[in-house]
């Protein structure tokens, strides 16, 4: 995978595509969009707080897999996942590494996006580079 390390200073999802074409070996990079929720027995503090933009947790929605040569930009991808009709708020994105200049094919991916997703539901989202829909990079802390 591309390391998170790099990915914590990148300013922009186009820096994130410049680094997965720059590596070594051919990359796939993995994509978990995820909807933010609010629990259905949440109080009315968590409530007012969820309407502010804060708390909730995160739910991964959907989940595919793409060449680095695939994606245009954010824009496009964005406007790809719009189609599916599934809202989101924050895209997660990690990188499977080819070996022996043989990029991954999206076989390979399927086990990988379901540890992003586990690792999403378990609060390890550090792991990985996020974005909110206009493109903004996310950082956990």
């Amino acid at each position: 995978m591309i390391g998170m390390a790099t990915a914590a200073t990148l300013d922009d999802f186009e820096q994130l595509l410049q680094a997965a074409r720059r590596q070594e070996e051919p990359q796939r990079l993995l994509f978990v969009f995820a909807e933010r929720q609010l629990g259905q027995y949440a109080t009315a503090a968590q409530q007012a707080s969820f309407a502010r933009g804060e708390g909730g947790h995160l739910q991964p929605c959907l989940c595919v897999d793409k060449a680095p040569g695939e994606i245009a930009s954010f824009a496009a991808l964005v406007a790809e996942s719009e189609q599916t009709g599934q809202p989101w708020d924050i895209v997660f994105i990690g990188s499977l590494e080819g070996r022996g200049g043989i990029a991954p094919n999206s076989d390979e991916a399927s086990q990988p996006l379901r540890f992003m997703v586990n690792a999403i539901h378990d609060g390890r989202v550090g792991e990985f580079a996020a974005f909110d829909r206009a493109g903004h990079p996310i950082r956990f802390v």
